[in-house]
């Protein structure tokens, strides 16, 4: 059995989830449905595409991932059902889905907009019923015409300073209140006196939260990989009142960072 999962901006207090897994349990009875999340920020395609990038490989493969963040509902914007990885994603032509398109091999088909579909709700009308149908075993190509030139984001990348430091920038802020970086955590990262210029401070890279003290800064290598400013028992985006945009700097000795690639 496939599994579905669901990644919006819609919360849980008005039932708009509810009304995607109604469609979803009416077309596609007995389907598992995992919950990502619904608490991306509001129209933030940007944190959509990079939650999305945490986890969309992490299950089996036939698996549905319905993404809806869609600041642009009911406009020419396509609507979109990818096939990348052995894995289905189902969601608006907006960046979203980025994650997945940039994989080898990956494609993408347009969805049709029924003339029934409420232009203010095409997860619902468009993009569920789309996920359903994949769930159940339909071939990609038969949901709509090939889209060979899908919006894609990128990660913005690092880049390397005349005196030998690695500057990037501040792509997410989690609910913890650490700031992911785009640098990568690579060895020149981890070695003995690196440290990241962020928030007008200058923060020690460490190993784990608990090698400096509580309410200390500190750079370490998050789980994705890439290196996070955070604050040991506190939030580094309100001490050191750091947001997406934010400009860091690794200092490791002259050796040089790699930018992500998501």
């Amino acid at each position: 059995m496939p599994v579905l999962t669901l990644l919006t901006d819609f919360g849980t207090a008005d039932g708009y989830v509810a009304e995607l897994k109604g469609v979803l349990a009416s077309a596609a009875p007995g389907v598992p449905v995992v919950d990502a999340t619904h608490d991306i920020p509001p129209q933030d395609v940007e944190a959509a595409r990079l939650a999305l990038a945490r986890y969309w490989r992490r299950f089996p493969p036939g698996t549905v991932h319905l993404a809806v963040v869609d600041p642009g509902v009911g406009s020419a914007r396509a609507a979109l059902a990818v096939e990348s990885d052995e894995r289905f994603l189902v969601g608006p032509d907006n960046g979203v889905l980025s994650p997945a398109l940039l994989r080898a091999g990956a494609r993408a088909v347009r969805l049709p907009v029924p003339a029934r579909a409420a232009p203010t709700f095409h997860g619902r009308d468009v993009f569920a019923p789309a996920a359903a149908r994949l769930a159940l075993g339909t071939p990609l190509d038969d949901l709509g015409p090939p889209c060979d030139a899908p919006v894609v984001r990128r990660t913005p990348e690092a880049r390397r300073l005349p005196d030998g430091g690695v500057e990037g920038c501040v792509i997410t802020v989690d609910r913890f209140g650490n700031a992911v970086t785009n640098l990568l955590a690579g060895p020149a990262s981890l070695r003995p006196g690196a440290v990241l210029e962020a928030g007008g401070r200058v923060v020690p890279v460490a190993r784990v939260y608990a090698d400096v003290a509580a309410g200390a800064a500190v750079a370490l290598a998050g789980s994705s990989g890439l290196l996070e400013v955070a604050v040991r028992d506190g939030s580094a985006a309100r001490v050191l009142g750091l947001a997406r945009g934010a400009r860091v700097v690794l200092r490791s000795g002259g050796a040089a960072a790699g930018g992500a690639g998501a």
